[in-house]
């Protein structure tokens, strides 16, 4: 599960671009430069030849804090963290760290803000790409309310159309160009622009398809809370391992007569099994009703 490498986007606001780009050069030791741009970017340069971004984006909602109330502020304090590739096992402690340091400086994310994470695709093939997609129909309304997805958000992590999902068991692609028809089918202008709309879902394969071969997974509210992106990452990398091993998947929505039990089951099996990842678990079911120990209530 976590021998697949991954990369993520992190909004957020509080803090301007250069202030957050400086302090993430300082913690990382890495070299920082202002490339500017459409984008006014900040690269940092670490010495295992790695380079991490911060740069605007145009949907966040700039705030700052004030003696204690958030305001509205400038472009300024647009400030979106691109990271490199990076690896769990490796990576996970120093991303937590960084996180940490951004939050206790004054970053914060607000309603506007969110967490893309985006994974290596290199082996996936048409069944596995069809597996992600029923797996996601099929706990879609489990994960935004676990995920607390805010309408504000919601548009641009839309949960996974009924039908593409129907288009796809009618036809039965049988090959990944197949399915790329499927997927953009609907959709006017070229498939080639890095924002198409298409992109705007819970899970992405625009990025798959359009040449960068990785999945993207949108559906994330971004916070500043080290142990919270920890369990994205988890859950991520969990789905991803799931729709690349398991035989086949349904889109069919199961019956949930109890939430919190349903998510907790379904977690331990696709592997957040153990004390390593109980605080994953309880993140990831903290917004959800019901018992986590008892399906039908405490006898």
């Amino acid at each position: 599960m976590f021998t697949t490498n991954f990369g993520i986007e992190i909004e957020f606001t509080g803090i301007t671009r250069r202030y957050a780009a400086e302090k993430i050069a300082d913690f990382l030791h890495g070299k920082l430069k202002h490339e500017g741009g459409s984008y006014d970017t900040y690269s940092i340069k670490t010495e295992d030849g790695r380079v991490w971004k911060v740069m605007q984006d145009g949907s966040i909602h700039c705030q700052t804090k004030r003696r204690g109330r958030k305001i509205s502020d400038s472009r300024e304090y647009s400030v979106e963290l691109v990271s490199p590739i990076l690896s769990y096992r490796e990576d996970i402690e120093t991303l937590q760290e960084l996180v940490r340091q951004l939050r206790h400086i004054g970053g914060f994310g607000n309603q506007s803000c969110g967490i893309h994470i985006h994974l290596d695709g290199a082996v996936h093939t048409e069944k596995s790409i069809k597996n992600f997609i029923n797996i996601i129909t099929s706990k879609n309304d489990l994960f935004y309310k676990a995920l607390q997805i805010k309408p504000e958000r919601a548009r641009f992590c839309k949960g996974m159309d009924s039908q593409l999902v129907e288009k796809i068991k009618k036809s039965k692609p049988k090959t990944m160009q197949e399915l790329e028809d499927i997927w953009y089918e609907g959709y006017g202008g070229t498939t080639t622009t890095h924002y198409h709309q298409s992109r705007y879902h819970f899970l992405n394969l625009h990025s798959f398809f359009n040449g960068h071969h990785t999945v993207e997974l949108r559906g994330f509210n971004s916070e500043l809370h080290a142990g919270k992106i920890r369990s994205y990452i988890v859950l991520a990398l969990a789905l991803n391992h799931q729709a690349l091993t398991q035989k086949s998947a349904s889109s069919k929505k199961p019956q949930v007569e109890n939430e919190k039990f349903a998510m907790r089951t379904y977690l331990n099996r696709i592997g957040l099994i153990g004390d390593e990842f109980k605080n994953c678990r309880e993140h990831l079911t903290a917004h959800l009703d019901g018992s986590a120990a008892w399906r039908f209530g405490q006898h």
